[in-house]
């Protein structure tokens, strides 16, 4: 990823002390909770490189509690997120772990909610940026910087024709896409990155598509 101006390498407005192990992991969080759809009542969390190591002593672990809650960066709360976790009775444990992963700054996210369940793979790069690697089991990538669609669905021939005429129809630029499929005729996703918000209506739209089985909005520019 390229910074684009000082204020990315500098970070948001946050709850220190650090925009990589603070900003970027409340981030995480975030759109962990978004692609779920709803507040999480489980949540296990795998630490890996830097964040395994300092997650406690730099306050990873308060902020990626925040961030499952909807907090933004700079909420107060967040101090106060393992409380405000219980009180919503949310159940968060941590897990380090040793071996490879793709930053050092790196957490994988699995949420349940009854009988909903999704898992994010995310890193925290500075500056309170991420990427995202993975999600549901899908290597796909996104930023959070952007209003983002993130599809499940049946691979099926046109699907993404269809897709994309709903935005063109709608008005909405595509800045980024990514697809991945489990197999030919398979489970799939894809994560398209939008220029502008995407409405509820967009939303239904695409959901009442053949062969859909999730449309999820991930939005980071939205206040909570």
């Amino acid at each position: 990823m390229r910074f684009k101006n000082v204020f990315s390498i500098i970070g948001p407005a946050m709850v220190g002390p650090s925009s990589s192990h603070t900003a970027g992991a409340i981030r995480i969080g975030r759109v962990a909770r978004q692609l779920l759809g709803v507040q999480p009542e489980k949540v296990r969390i795998l630490l890996y490189g830097s964040f395994a190591e300092t997650y406690q002593g730099h306050g990873t672990d308060l902020a990626l509690i925040g961030g499952l809650l909807d907090y933004e960066t700079d909420d107060p709360r967040i101090r106060n997120s393992f409380e405000e976790a219980k009180l919503a009775g949310v159940e968060v444990s941590f897990v380090p772990i040793t071996g490879n992963c793709p930053h050092p700054n790196t957490a994988k996210l699995e949420l349940w909610a009854g009988d909903e369940y999704t898992e994010v793979l995310g890193a925290s790069i500075g500056g309170g940026n991420i990427v995202i690697h993975a999600m549901s089991g899908f290597d796909v990538q996104c930023t959070g910087e952007f209003p983002t669609l993130v599809i499940q669905h049946i691979d099926s021939t046109g699907i993404i024709a269809q897709i994309t005429n709903i935005l063109s129809v709608f008005g909405l630029n595509i800045g980024y896409m990514d697809v991945d499929r489990k197999r030919r005729n398979g489970e799939a996703m894809t994560v398209i990155e939008l220029d502008t918000p995407i409405t509820k209506q967009v939303q239904d739209t695409i959901s009442r598509l053949p062969n859909i089985v999730k449309v999820s909005v991930i939005d980071l520019t939205r206040r909570s």
